[in-house]
């Protein structure tokens, strides 16, 4: 779509957002060249935001500063401006809007703040998913000195008021104590009330922890920690929970004897120290430091009490959110494993990464588990929700899943009894999950899928694509709604070929669709490094690079040239009654492995047997059957093939007679096969059939 259309025979659009050539673009392009007005053109799809050399004045960029990555205006933008732009830009894109408008700071090259205001346009297609953002940024600083100029002297109580309203809205937006202090200095809040600078400190085991110094070089060695009861001016307000406004320079020397000598040469003629009060009880103090200010008025005493109040509920929000940040962390790391086991025949890289500026936690996880036979089984999930609860739901079932993949279950049956657990387990949660389980020694990967994003892979060449996974219900959804039957797609992985799991954070952009965010991570699959540990970094960096809203979970895993141990290996699978793909699959299975263990000359016969005696239990007994393909050593070198039901009745080999359509099947397996047999198993039984094969090195 032309970014300057909008569909419909609708009039072209010029970059300043209204019709090329029109009155209004015409009145704004003469108003930009007094105020200073550029344009930009945001690609949604790709993330990159072209600026004209005009916008780039605006920031006080130069050309060669600016890479068309919004990312590059973090050093003009403070964190807090940026905050408020991201809440308003991404509100706009969910909730339909055509266009949005701001004013906001921007921080200078001379470390000066000014006004800056942004109009942006939001181009969408026909089923109004946004494609674009175009719109202009033009300096506001004149309009603002105009606008406050005309008020008069009376609206002077007004603009201080303003500047505690803008620092509480600011301070909305700070989940973190360093964000409050960053608010605290970036908002210009201090200035705009006539301080020269501040500083900050925390209630801490009795002791007050100074976590913000003032102005530069007026550190006074020793203070970083201070008892309550010194004399200090922070110390006093919080030991009286009583504001101290210090009125001039001899105030404070008679005041504070021993701290005023430290720091009388910074030009100090007043301070205000107000205590940090929350919930009745002072968590810290914060101190405003005045260079040419004597005295405090009554109407400004009583505004820097109220700012002082939302800085104190501000900070207590932060740190309640880094106890229960640091809860959550220590319990997802104590939950995720420590170490990714060595995996013969295997290359293996997982990566973790918290969502945006790594401030939640939530129910990622990935997990490893070596099989016997020289299998591995690897997971991917997301539980849902982003606090202690889903970390702590995500290491429950990481641990049931593990051990269901250890006792030998099928993977349909691991993922089945998995649901069951989480469904059992009496929280609200639901999970998505990959599991997949690879026999390395013939690289077939049987893989399933419940609720989850579609696995990728990467091939020999460097090409990625994506790997269709038919799939069943998230976790604890299928158990609620009896719906366990989970599909097994089997694929085959050669030597060199990588299989990439990961959760929905790592392919989730604002204003675009899953798809298009599989196609970005495809493309970057094929254009990243070679080396596996490399390629995760790399993927890691750019959900970093974007300040992804989610958490990342990703594990890479790579096939490599192994020779397999002469036991060989083993594979298994249910296959469920009327079924034609699980059918179709567990064939697969059986010739990919025939061929991979050295049974070439013999994989008709395997085949065919494996095929009636699959065919015979889904037509005679009730429910579906387990295959089991596995290499027995011995005097001989035999490959097995098992077919375990239900039903407890035992088969008979029978003649099929003249016009008979059936009771060829057991004849069939007996003329094939070396040997035969049927073993009773619990409620059920196992048929099974055993082929002598060559050595592996001596046969074609």
């Amino acid at each position: 779509m032309d970014a300057g259309t909008g569909g419909g025979g609708a009039a072209e659009l010029c970059h300043c957002g209204e019709p090329a050539g029109g009155e209004d673009c015409r009145f704004l392009h003469s108003y930009g060249r007094d105020l200073r007005m550029g344009s930009f053109d945001w690609d949604l799809g790709t993330g990159l935001m072209h600026m004209d050399e005009p916008a780039l004045d605006v920031f006080d960029l130069r050309p060669d500063e600016y890479d068309n990555r919004p990312e590059s205006l973090a050093a003009r933008v403070p964190r807090a401006e940026a905050n408020r732009l991201d809440a308003l830009v991404s509100q706009a894109l969910k909730n339909g809007s055509v266009n949005y408008g701001v004013y906001f700071r921007i921080r200078c090259r001379d470390r000066s703040l000014r006004w800056t205001h942004t109009q942006g346009f939001v181009r969408r297609d026909e089923t109004g998913r946004p494609l674009r953002i175009i719109g202009i940024v033009r300096d506001a600083t004149q309009e603002l000195a105009e606008s406050t100029a005309r008020v008069g002297l009376d609206d002077e109580r007004r603009r201080t008021t303003s500047v505690v309203e803008a620092t509480t809205a600011a301070l909305a937006h700070a989940r973190t104590v360093k964000d409050v202090i960053d608010v605290m200095k970036d908002s210009q809040g201090p200035e705009y009330l006539g301080a020269t600078s501040l500083v900050m400190g925390l209630l801490e085991a009795g002791r007050i922890h100074l976590i913000a110094e003032g102005p530069e070089g007026s550190f006074v060695p020793g203070t970083r920690w201070t008892r309550v009861d010194e004399q200090y001016p922070m110390s006093e307000v919080v030991r009286t929970l009583a504001p101290r406004f210090i009125e001039s320079p001899q105030d404070f020397a008679d005041s504070y004897p021993g701290l005023w000598p430290n720091i009388s040469g910074l030009g100090i003629t007043s301070a205000a120290y107000l205590p940090l009060i929350a919930q009745a009880r002072p968590i810290g103090a914060i101190g405003l430091l005045y260079s040419d200010k004597w005295g405090f008025t009554s109407d400004e005493r009583n505004l820097l009490v109220a700012l002082g109040s939302s800085i104190a509920q501000s900070l207590q929000r932060a740190m309640l959110y880094e106890q229960e940040h640091d809860l959550a962390e220590g319990l997802q790391q104590a939950m995720l494993p420590r170490r990714i086991p060595e995996v013969p025949g295997a290359q293996l890289a997982v990566r973790y990464r918290s969502a945006r500026f790594g401030r939640d936690i939530g129910g990622d996880w990935y997990d490893v588990i070596p099989l016997p036979g020289g299998r591995v089984g690897v997971a991917i999930g997301d539980v849902q929700g982003h606090d202690t609860h889903a970390a702590a739901v995500m290491g429950q079932l990481r641990i049931v899943l593990r051990a269901y993949a250890a006792e030998g279950h099928t993977p349909a049956t691991v993922i089945a009894r998995a649901s069951v657990f989480l469904y059992e387990l009496d929280t609200d949660r639901f999970a998505t999950c990959t599991y997949a389980e690879a026999d390395l020694s013939t690289g077939v990967v049987q893989v399933v899928r419940a609720g989850h994003v579609d696995p990728l892979i990467r091939l020999q060449d460097g090409s990625c694509r994506r790997l269709p996974v038919e799939g069943g219900l998230p976790l604890g959804l299928s158990a609620e709604f009896g719906r366990l039957e989970y599909p097994v797609s089997t694929v085959e992985l050669d030597p060199g070929q990588t299989l990439l799991l990961y959760t929905d954070g790592l392919v989730e952009q604002p204003g675009t669709d899953l798809d298009d965010g599989m196609q970005v991570l495809a493309s970057l699959v094929r254009t990243g490094p070679e080396d596996l540990e490399a390629l995760a970094d790399r993927l890691c960096d750019v959900v970093d690079e974007r300040a992804g809203d989610d958490d990342v979970a990703l594990l890479l895993l790579r096939r490599s040239a192994m020779e397999v141990p002469q036991g060989g290996g083993r594979l298994r699978q249910h296959v469920a009654q009327n079924d034609p793909e699980a059918l179709s699959s567990s064939r697969h299975m059986i010739r990919a492995a025939v061929r991979a263990w050295g049974a070439r000359e013999r994989s008709d016969e395997i085949e065919l047997a494996a095929d009636e005696l699959i065919t015979n239990a889904l037509m005679h007994t009730d429910g579906g059957a387990i295959v089991t393909i596995r290499v027995l050593s011995g005097l001989e070198r035999r490959l097995r093939v098992e077919v375990e039901d239900r039903s407890s009745a035992l088969p008979r080999r029978r003649e099929a007679g003249s016009s008979g359509v059936s009771g060829r099947g057991l004849m069939l397996v007996d003329r094939l096969a070396d040997v035969w047999g049927v073993e009773s198993r619990g409620s059920g039984k196992c048929v099974w059939c055993e082929f002598v094969v060559p050595e592996r090195g001596t046969g074609h």
